[in-house]
């Protein structure tokens, strides 16, 4: 890696000498004679374009029209080619958010846009840079130069989707916290209303067409219960300092997104376990409630309705598996008795798909038995497929939440391994009308991998779009400026080469950007990070065993 004083000079660090950073300049070649531009014993230069993702930057696009890869060859500047250094890591997932679900657990990812500028032709005479005194020294064999690396469309490390406005109906903001209504709940909310209203027809016939009015209001009442129960997470939450993304009502409850772990076992055991709590106090206050109002009512039948329901949220959310509350709790449990939040997580997750095989067998036993209440002869033909069905739903939802659960423990645990500094392209500065080829020259004979836009003054102003060289055919490269092919630096794009872990992808993901400015806390120069890197990084770390 590069570090540059703030004038665009190198500067020794990170354990290597001035020599090892320095790139010797030699004069421009001249737009106007590019037979001088292009001598005879200059080596062939082949760029590869890989495979990559669609971008709406620019048309800098070195595939074809039908997405497949091409090469382009041709002759690079008046210098040698060159080698630098290895590229870093591997792709990556994004880090999740925390999840405290009343029934459900739901992972999603998503991306974020990127934009850039199409590439500008340059005066018609590019100026001689001054020479360099620096000499340089070679670079390890087998690493690749700007030129010559495969040049990715990077893009900030992804985290889970928030579903905002296009996901999900934005009821209001409670303690700050944006609630949602998914589009699923409308659909549960009509599965209650039909059930319950069955049922009502058989208490009350009376209500006639009324019942589903009657039962319309238990739904909404009902989801007013879960909303109680994630606000106790999420109370909780802010009281420890933990950032709360949303709360989400969806098909079978809700979810409160936390973005942060607990610092303690003992933290996590209380945010887990409030949301339980809150619901086991409604279904008190629910009883203590329908003790005046006369049996056979409709406001006796919604308070025993709501005083079960609430009892069955509290009951559910306690079973030890995750992603559950009681999962939760269980993770805690076990993490203050190893010391290692893993081995907690772990263990939960194992019982929680233990559980999932549970209630996939035995939920449609327990009701054809009729352990649950009902008749065994009245639980035949369309009962029975039902109950199946509520039980493969509830199954695949905990056996999903515990694995994405045990996803996401392992990419917390993984996050530390992510630090700017180490992930970091050396970088050489060039001034604002370097020709694209004097600019790889120069790289190239550093071991460089990214090209820093300095002003008259040696700050940095622009960085060079990789996606942006790579559509620069190579004949037109001496007469392309670089300032043409750089995207303009603005605060979020400067980063401390000290951030690291979740620090560091909160950083990138506020500005999203395929190149980042690393800076040391000097301001100087460190040298480039590219968000292709940093997501290679991670999956390596992903891939290795914790």
């Amino acid at each position: 890696m590069d570090e540059s004083g703030g004038s665009g000079q190198p500067r020794p660090g990170n354990d290597e000498s001035a020599e090892h950073h320095a790139a010797p300049a030699t004069p421009a070649p001249d737009p106007a004679h590019p037979d001088d531009a292009t001598p005879t014993d200059e080596p062939t230069m082949v760029v590869r374009r890989l495979d990559l993702p669609a971008d709406d930057s620019t048309g800098d696009d070195a595939t074809g029209d039908d997405g497949t890869d091409r090469e382009v060859t041709g002759r690079e500047g008046n210098g040698p080619e060159g080698t630098g250094p290895a590229e870093h890591g591997t792709e990556a997932e994004a880090k999740g958010t925390e999840t405290h679900a009343t029934e459900t657990h739901a992972t999603e990812t998503h991306g974020t846009a990127e934009q850039g500028r199409n590439p500008q032709t340059t005066p018609d005479r590019a100026p001689t840079p001054a020479p360099d005194d620096h000499p340089h020294a070679d670079t390890p064999a087998g690493d690749r130069t700007l030129a010559h690396s495969g040049l990715a469309k990077g893009r900030p490390p992804k985290r889970p989707r928030e579903p905002g406005p296009g996901g999900g109906l934005l009821m209001g903001r409670p303690f700050g916290v944006p609630v949602y209504v998914a589009p699923s709940w409308f659909l549960v909310a009509a599965l209650i209303t039909w059930v319950f209203g069955g049922q009502l027809d058989r208490v009350l016939p009376e209500l006639g067409a009324a019942r589903y009015l009657v039962s319309l209001f238990f739904a909404v009442a009902f989801y007013a219960s879960v909303l109680v129960h994630e606000l106790a997470h999420t109370v909780a939450a802010l009281r420890f300092k933990l950032p709360v993304r949303r709360i989400q009502l969806q098909f079978f409850g809700g979810v409160s997104e936390i973005e942060k772990e607990a610092e303690t076992p003992g933290r996590e055991f209380w945010l887990a376990f409030v949301g339980p709590l809150l619901s086991l106090v409604l279904s008190g206050l629910f009883y203590l409630a329908l003790q005046p109002v006369e049996p056979g009512t409709v406001p006796g039948v919604l308070l025993a309705g709501l005083m079960i329901s609430n009892l069955i949220v509290a009951a559910f959310n306690l079973l030890p598996g995750l992603p559950l509350d009681g999962g939760r709790m269980l993770r805690a449990v076990v993490w203050k008795i190893t010391g290692r939040p893993m081995t907690g997580t772990i263990a939960a997750a194992w019982v929680g798909r233990a559980l999932a095989v549970s209630v996939l067998i035995g939920l449609p036993l327990l009701t054809q038995s009729g352990a649950l209440g009902s008749n065994a002869e009245d639980n035949v033909g369309m009962d029975t497929v039902m109950d199946a069905l509520l039980a493969a739903i509830l199954a695949a939802i905990i056996w999903t939440g515990a694995g994405n659960s045990l996803r996401m423990a392992r990419l917390r645990e993984h996050l530390p391994e992510l630090r700017a500094r180490n992930l970091t392209r050396r970088a050489v500065p060039v001034e604002t009308d370097t020709p694209l080829s004097e600019a790889l020259r120069r790289a190239n004979a550093a071991g460089a991998r990214a090209l820093v836009v300095v002003d008259a003054d040696g700050q940095p102003i622009s960085l060079v779009r990789e996606a942006a060289i790579v559509g620069v055919p190579e004949h037109r490269r001496p007469w392309v400026a670089v300032s043409g092919l750089a995207q303009d630096l603005t605060d979020g794009m400067r980063v401390s080469a000290e951030l690291a872990g979740e620090d560091l992808l909160d950083a990138l993901r506020a500005t999203p950007a395929t190149e980042y400015l690393v800076v040391e806390e000097t301001g100087e120069i460190y040298g480039v990070l590219s968000a292709a890197d940093v997501e290679r990084a991670f999956v390596k770390a992903m891939a290795r065993p914790s």
